[in-house]
């Protein structure tokens, strides 16, 4: 009698463990296989009910119950932009954003947030917010408690006194120093444990002057060589990757040198910089959409007239060393600094990469297996053992990459976050 309870029961548990991880599926028309550049036809994408790719092969004549059927449309991996800053907004620019607490900047990055993740970018990499915002919002998603991409945060970007990374608006007598300020590389190394202390994935930090900061130039170095060694010893050491901003030449050759994992905004760079980097095999991230936005809107977001001007001079650069360092075989990751331009808008990246020397494919590369590469996730390509991240559009992408501008399906971890082609 007890063996006949014992197996009951095993029974029963084998039966229930079925029944709570039913997991699901997805029927693609056409699916973008990314590594391979190439469309499948008729695909179906199984996962777990932990939000795993289990399989992925042709669709048979009949479909699992509670398919998701996209038959006419195509999928890709769900997207990933690796430099954004959800908790900014372009009318926080300038002198407005003095007057934006970090618990406003929380809930407009809760806002933000959803905005991503409905323009099918599942996974995003926050580099620079203030009071560990970016911190709240990603424990927030995780939580299940606001929707939202997959996120891979920093908290205060680190740099030097007076730098693109300190906060230069207000005068002397207030003695405002920006909270990732240190100097020298001891003062560094505590900065990084500090917000590794507090939350942060990865370190941010500005190896350069920037364009929407005051007082500095984006061409002249900031943090040196040997605080950038530091702040890269320091952080592999603790199990995290460095992102640095970085438009000036030299910046970004010396950040190469100390051992950087990823070079944003990149603008400057020369031939010998390319060459460093791809020696490292360290990752050149261009943000070369929002120099549109810039021009065309930052005075009336609020943007500093230097700041403008020093757009002027460097946007139109930082695009044709893009196209020179793709030519030469860098390693490039997708990144948009969004926050400088409307979120959501991510996905206007792709057709200025097109129009700068890239195939449809390789900026669909740049935002999904090398983004994924970049960061460390189990994203970017639609495989077993992946997130079952899965976006939907019309049309093509692999021969007109705007068509991403206009995502009609997201699918995070196994989780509808949008479905419009349910309700044709």
């Amino acid at each position: 009698m007890r063996k006949v309870l014992v197996a009951l029961f095993f029974s029963f548990l084998i039966v229930a463990v079925s029944q709570a991880a039913p997991g699901g599926a997805v029927r693609c028309g056409k699916l973008v296989d990314v590594r391979a550049g190439r469309l499948l036809e008729n695909q179906l994408i199984s996962f777990d009910a932990d939000g795993t790719i289990t399989s992925v092969a042709p669709a048979g004549s009949s479909l699992p119950s509670g398919t998701i059927d996209l038959a006419k449309a195509t999928c890709l991996p769900g997207l990933i932009d690796v430099h954004t800053h959800i908790t900014g907004d372009p009318s926080h620019s300038g002198y407005a954003g003095l007057g934006i607490s970090v618990p406003r900047s929380a809930v407009t990055g809760a806002k933000n947030a959803r905005l991503t993740l409905m323009a099918g970018f599942t996974t995003v990499r926050n580099v620079g917010a203030a009071g560990y915002s970016d911190v709240a919002v990603r424990d927030g998603i995780n939580a299940g408690e606001i929707p939202g991409p997959r996120m891979f945060v920093s908290g205060p970007p680190l740099g030097i006194t007076g730098g693109h990374c300190d906060d230069n608006l207000l005068p002397s007598e207030y003695h405002h120093v920006a909270e990732g300020v240190a100097d020298g590389p001891w003062a560094a190394r505590a900065k990084v444990r500090e917000v590794i202390k507090y939350g942060a994935d990865v370190i941010k930090i500005c190896a350069s002057g920037g364009v929407l900061s005051k007082g500095d130039q984006p061409g002249t170095p900031q943090y040196t060589l040997e605080e950038m060694t530091a702040i890269a010893e320091e952080a592999h050491k603790l199990g995290r990757k460095v992102a640095a901003h970085a438009h000036g030449t030299q910046s970004i050759k010396d950040a190469i040198r100390a051992g950087i994992d990823s070079i944003e905004h990149s603008s400057l760079i020369d031939d010998e910089g390319i060459a460093l980097a791809k020696q490292h095999g360290t990752y050149l991230v261009f943000d070369i959409y929002n120099d549109d936005y810039i021009l065309q809107m930052g005075e009336k977001a609020g943007m500093l007239a230097e700041s403008i001007e020093k757009e002027k001079k460097i946007g139109r650069l930082q695009r044709e060393n893009f196209r020179k360092a793709f030519k030469a075989g860098a390693k490039i990751a997708f990144g948009t600094d969004s926050g400088v331009y409307p979120h959501g808008d991510n996905a206007k990246q792709f057709g200025k990469m097109v129009e700068w020397g890239m195939k449809p494919i390789d900026a669909i590369q740049a935002a999904t297996i090398n983004a994924a590469d970049l960061i460390g996730v189990k994203a970017g390509a639609i495989e077993a053992g992946n997130f079952a991240d899965i976006i939907a559009v019309d049309g093509n992408p692999l021969e007109n990459a705007p068509v991403l501008e206009n995502v009609k399906f997201v699918l995070k971890g196994g989780a509808v976050a949008r479905n419009d082609f349910a309700a044709k």
